[in-house]
């Protein structure tokens, strides 16, 4: 029995073990995890202190300790240094975008390409079937071995102005491949990486998959704010730090080049690992540097072609320091074995020939078609990022959530997606969605949905959330 009584003192979580058969801490996970999907414990609740939750219960403080580890590892509840420990505000919102299709939702909300340009995709992938020597690409074959894809690699990162070299690429199944590469190979079950305070939903499943804490740096203006990265460095212990510094997702921010120079500092002191996320940084002719070019020792630099040339071409070009390159070449090989033979030999004959130049270019001027549209019909609101980005964020005026706006969207045709699924731990989640311009295929679709959003953003009781 507890030395107090807690008959009317008030607690935001007041749980009832009871003839449990498991480890009481396992319970105790167990039935916090519970009570938090089925919406008992709403996102953002802050739950009792542990030595009060100690006390309720009658048991040791360590018990509390272990169970609320638990949870944390699996993102339900986030602990703040100084203010006590959270039900995580993302928790109730689904984190995998790309999901089934509903034949009457017009798609703007996952970031698509245009399928449009694919004939160039074909094209090559017709000619190297056609090639007598065509059966080698349905062997088994470790990219890394091969010098010219490697070469094809360094020529494609060229364009972003930072040079490396071919001894320090990998190759991995895509962006979001890398991702969970890298984690799996460089951290383990409990490591913290911090992140922006609103990131891509594909990071936070990883983490959550591999038991990885992401802590959000909050940001000054926009920037993110390298005083708190050192302070939540320290007082969190950081092994990481993921970054997307071009185009941001969702947000849509671009780094300056001063705060670029000065994560790379950061990352020389602070002995952190810098992940750089660079999917998005050829969607401009003339991206900046990225950090990788000022931290070469310390940063992992991904860069894909999904957004670029084809979604279908599941290849991402890994840029690795030469102290991580074995572990992340067995970490890739165990999850992959390898990349697919036919998937990279026809990127590289993209990259290789004037066809990924004419395809990025046609993507390029096919987004700014669509943005230029958005631009013009959403003139009156605010909507960040600029034509070259195949996704903007829209800032709601008074009176709507993101996940409201999103339900209205969804229930008058459009799928969009809400600020609260980005939200990382217990950060705010700001009245915003994300939505998608290149994602839907013909242009008549795509104004529609664009009108449909206007509509629900100036007559707000006309649509239902419900």
């Amino acid at each position: 029995m507890p030395v107090n009584s807690f008959d009317n003192y008030p607690m935001s979580w007041k749980p009832n073990l009871e003839n449990t058969n498991q480890a009481f801490y396992k319970e105790l996970a167990k039935r916090l995890e519970k009570d938090i999907k089925s919406g008992v414990l709403k996102p953002g609740t802050m739950l009792p202190p542990q030595r009060e939750l100690a006390d309720f219960l009658d048991i040791n403080l360590s018990t509390i300790t272990r169970a609320f580890k638990l949870c944390e590892q699996k993102g339900l509840i986030c602990g703040v240094v100084g203010r006590g420990t959270f039900v995580a505000s993302d928790v109730t919102n689904g984190s995998i975008l790309l999901s089934n299709k509903e034949d009457r939702l017009i798609e703007m909300g996952a970031i698509m390409p245009s399928t449009k340009p694919n004939s160039y995709v074909l094209e090559a992938i017709w000619k190297l079937l056609k090639e007598p020597e065509a059966h080698n690409v349905l062997q088994y074959d470790l990219a890394e071995n091969n010098s010219m894809q490697k070469n094809a690699a360094v020529q494609w990162i060229s364009q972003t102005g930072f040079t490396t070299k071919p001894d320090n690429i990998l190759f991995a199944a895509g962006g979001q491949n890398a991702i969970v590469g890298i984690f799996a190979s460089l951290f383990q079950c409990g490591d913290k990486i911090g992140t922006s305070e609103l990131i891509y939903p594909g990071v936070k499943t990883a983490a959550k998959m591999l038991g990885i804490q992401l802590i959000p740096i909050p940001d000054n203006n926009g920037e993110l704010s390298i005083e708190a990265l050192k302070q939540i460095c320290k007082k969190e212990e950081l092994k990481g730090l993921y970054i997307i510094a071009d185009y941001h997702n969702p947000t849509t921010h671009c780094m300056s080049e001063i705060i670029r120079k000065k994560i790379a500092i950061a990352a020389k002191e602070l002995k952190l690992i810098i992940i750089e996320d660079a999917i998005n940084s050829l969607l401009s002719e003339n991206p900046p540097l990225p950090i990788a070019a000022y931290a070469p020792d310390y940063t992992i630099y991904i860069s894909s072609v999904s957004k670029t040339l084809s979604p279908g071409l599941r290849i991402a070009f890994v840029v690795s320091p030469r102290y991580y390159y074995k572990e992340l070449s067995v970490g890739f090989y165990n999850i992959n074995i390898m990349v697919s033979p036919i998937l990279i030999e026809a990127t590289v004959r993209l990259i290789n020939s004037d066809m990924a130049g004419e395809l990025l270019e046609k993507r390029r001027a096919h987004t700014k078609k669509r943005n230029r549209y958005l631009n013009q019909v959403l003139s009156g609101y605010t909507i960040l990022g600029d034509e070259r980005c195949n996704f903007r964020w829209l800032i709601l005026p008074d009176g709507f959530t993101g996940r409201t706006f999103e339900l209205c969207a969804k229930n008058a045709g459009v799928q969009i997606y809400c600020a609260e699924r980005f939200v990382v731990g217990t950060s705010k989640v700001p009245s915003a969605v994300r939505v998608a311009v290149t994602a839907v295929e013909n242009d008549e679709d795509f104004e529609k949905g664009v009108l449909v959003l206007k509509s629900i953003l100036e007559s707000k009781t006309e649509f239902t959330y419900f």
